[in-house]
């Protein structure tokens, strides 16, 4: 098992006192024969103040901050505790902070989702939100653990490999991930301004294409990966992406249509 705080990130500072939502247990002093427990919020009023901020400003460095230093503890704890309080441990990866990693990053894609002018709450949405990713995921994983495909016999099905492997498919996405590579490299510093954005566009176009070596097929797992040797908040990773994937779009739609990208 690897380090188990490895993305712990560190409780924002707050000298509110009035906690409302989203505890942890902390032992108190015993008096008596009574064992009370006093409560310790991770999810408190500037959390929520935070989020709202979050959403209200469209310079992302505010937002990175924001998050970094107010969000990012309050979503941490959450994912701990939708994990343990479900038990949701049918997981592909081999250690549970990098479930809590891929589950903040969920959560993140989400933010923008929260429409606080609605009166919703931040800790009651989150947390459905969160947890139904974790069913979703659970109940796959759980579904795949069963799975027992002879994967021989697959080989020797001729009719199995055409029907997952595609070869004609698979040429053409081959063709065009290339040109898209090609495009990413040529452009990458018109497409993004700051270093770290580019390198988190150039770890990702690596692994594009380095794809046929690769032992990670999970997309989180890939997530994590990335998160590991660019040294980059979680914000940075999920904005490149986001760019990446619209640019992934308009480009495939014109290699759909023309045969090829003009790079």
């Amino acid at each position: 098992m690897s380090n188990k705080t490895k993305y712990a990130p560190l409780p924002p500072v707050d000298t509110t006192v009035d906690f409302v939502i989203g505890v942890t247990d902390i032992p108190k002093p015993k008096r008596g024969r009574k064992r009370n427990k006093s409560k310790k919020q991770y999810f408190t009023p500037d959390t929520d103040r935070a989020i709202k901020e979050y959403l209200a400003s469209s310079n992302q460095e505010e937002r990175d901050h924001i998050f970094s230093t107010r969000i990012h503890y309050a979503f941490y704890k959450l994912a701990e505790n939708l994990i343990h309080t479900f038990k949701f441990y049918y997981t592909e990866v081999d250690d549970l902070e990098d479930l809590k990693h891929e589950v903040i990053c969920f959560l993140l894609e989400k933010l923008d989702y929260f429409k606080p002018e609605r009166g919703s709450k931040a800790f009651s949405y989150f947390s459905i939100v969160g947890k139904n990713y974790l069913i979703l995921y659970n109940n796959n994983n759980y579904k795949k653990k069963k799975i027992t495909t002879d994967v021989m016999d697959a080989d020797d099905d001729e009719g199995v490999i055409n029907e997952l492997g595609r070869p004609a498919r698979k040429k053409d996405l081959k063709d065009f991930i290339d040109y898209f590579t090609e495009y990413v490299d040529k452009h990458i510093f018109t497409l993004f301004k700051k270093d770290k954005d580019r390198r988190v566009a150039d770890a990702v176009n690596i692994l594009f294409k380095r794809r046929e070596n690769l032992e990670i097929f999970n997309k989180k797992a890939l997530y994590i990966y990335i998160r590991e040797i660019t040294n980059v908040d979680t914000p940075v990773i999920t904005k490149v992406t986001k760019i990446l994937k619209k640019l992934y779009k308009r480009l495939y739609k014109e290699y759909s249509t023309k045969g090829y990208v003009k790079v």
